[in-house]
């Protein structure tokens, strides 16, 4: 099949699946279709390791979002297609350029669209399949579309078609039909410029021969000055970290205990403070080891000090992560502090990738391409597990467990919930839970979300 063949298709399966219903089941469907399609169009030299692992997490996210259809899912699914039909066409191109593809391609939509010699067929096509295009499809487009302006214009002529009933809604297929082309147009014929082309090199890991040169990053400072500034630079850095690490562990575990809502509205000023110092200590540690001094022969304390500020860094990182423990087993899960770790963890990796790139001398780049997939990943991880439902079962072991907070503020905690209303006989709860899942059944099959549709009244 040509490209305008896949895009024909998936506009057709969009408006099959899309028309007239809700989004549920039928996004799954379209992006276990699309992920199997850009399969099959792919040309067997792209398809790399990489590849695979997208064409599995696109499936995977498709019947996550099947099950839950949640916003978690949603962000999984549309990154997982981005990323494999990215990947599909361009096995070398740096994941980051993806970004200023999209957006460009989004808003040259309509030009390129329209420019049909650079996606439809050059060749003739039959005399039959010519007049089809020419006799009735383009003036049944073009009815179609001036039907719909000139009914919302004038009520009397909207008024002359009253007695033909169809029983189509003109103007919603006709936005599906454009919403399933854009879509369609966008993934299959997506073009990259020749200026990002020529911007890749910038985002390799690895130093070129002529980044290896030691000199001073700015003319009015001499390599001398700059390593100086370097070395005393961390080192006071140093020294006002373990202050810091010192006064942060005795507010954390030894100041008198507070009230439950005090404790969280300081726990979480805390764990802010923390992760803003460990975005700036990896951004210090970017701007001092660059270039240049990856190399100098010179720059070894430099290096030393930026390591063991890592080291620090990390060990704040780890004392925020044990009182977020004791914060949980004290007053149970919620999704902030599910949060808290996975926000913890992302800065743990991050300082990890900042010590390998000072000890394998990699280049700045190389923490944004790495970072990147650690963070695809946790979105694959907030949308293929039921948090709602983990952290519902856990907190019901408490004896302070607040089955309308959870029924009302935790996604996907029926299941639990239910169990815990024929534990302790609450009707009342079970009947709410009850009226909840059969308004998520009332949903046609293709609107349906199918966690809803496991669970037993």
């Amino acid at each position: 099949m040509k490209t305008h063949h896949y895009i024909l298709l998936t506009t057709v399966l969009f408006i099959i699946l899309f028309y007239n219903e809700n989004v549920g089941l039928n996004l799954g469907l379209l992006g276990i279709a699309y992920a199997l399609l850009t399969w099959y169009k792919t040309p067997k030299s792209n398809k790399t390791k990489v590849f695979f692992m997208l064409f599995f997490t696109s499936i995977f996210s498709s019947v996550a979002f099947a099950w839950y259809g949640d916003f978690a899912s949603f962000v999984a699914v549309v990154s997982s297609l981005l990323l494999l039909s990215y990947r599909s066409g361009n096995k070398r191109l740096k994941i980051l350029f993806l970004i200023p593809v999209f957006i460009v391609n989004c808003f040259t939509f309509l030009c390129r669209f329209f420019n049909f010699d650079s996606w439809l067929p050059k060749k003739n096509i039959s005399g039959l399949g010519q007049k089809i295009f020419a006799f009735i499809l383009i003036p049944l487009v073009l009815v179609a579309v001036f039907f719909g302006i000139y009914s919302v214009g004038s009520d009397h002529f909207a008024s002359l078609f009253t007695n033909i009933k169809i029983d189509i809604n003109i103007w919603e297929l006709f936005c599906i039909t454009v919403l399933g082309m854009f879509i369609a147009f966008n993934y299959w014929n997506y073009a990259v410029e020749k200026i990002i082309y020529k911007q890749n090199h910038f985002l390799d890991d690895t130093f070129h021969t002529k980044d290896r040169i030691v000199q001073s990053t700015y003319s009015f400072l001499d390599i001398d000055a700059e390593r100086m500034s370097g070395i005393i630079s961390f080192l006071a850095l140093n020294v006002l970290l373990i202050f810091f690490i010192i006064t942060y562990n005795y507010e954390l575990f030894y100041e008198a205990s507070k009230t439950p809502g005090q404790l969280s509205e300081e726990t979480h000023q805390r764990v802010n403070a923390v992760i803003m110092s460990i975005i700036m200590s990896i951004l210090v540690i970017m701007f001092y080891f660059k270039s240049g001094f990856n190399f100098d022969p010179k720059a070894g304390l430099m290096k030393n000090l930026a390591k063991i500020w890592i080291f620090l860094n990390a060990a704040l990182i780890i004392s925020t992560m044990i009182k977020n423990s004791e914060y949980i087993i004290n007053y149970g899960f919620t999704y902030k502090r599910l949060g808290v770790y996975a926000f913890l963890t992302l800065s743990l990796i991050g300082l990890t990738m900042t010590y390998i790139k000072i000890q394998y001398r990699k280049r700045n780049a190389f923490l944004f391409n790495t970072m990147t997939w650690y963070f695809y990943g946790t979105i694959l991880a907030c949308s293929y597990i039921n948090w709602g439902g983990l952290i519902t079962s856990h907190n019901m072991k408490r004896s302070d467990f607040n089955a309308g907070y959870h029924f009302t503020e935790i996604n996907f905690s029926e299941k639990s919930l239910l169990k815990f209303a024929a534990e302790k006989k609450d009707i009342i709860l079970k009947k709410q839970i009850i009226s909840k899942v059969k308004q998520k059944k009332s949903f046609s099959f293709l609107s349906e979300v199918l966690y809803y549709e496991t669970l037993k009244e």
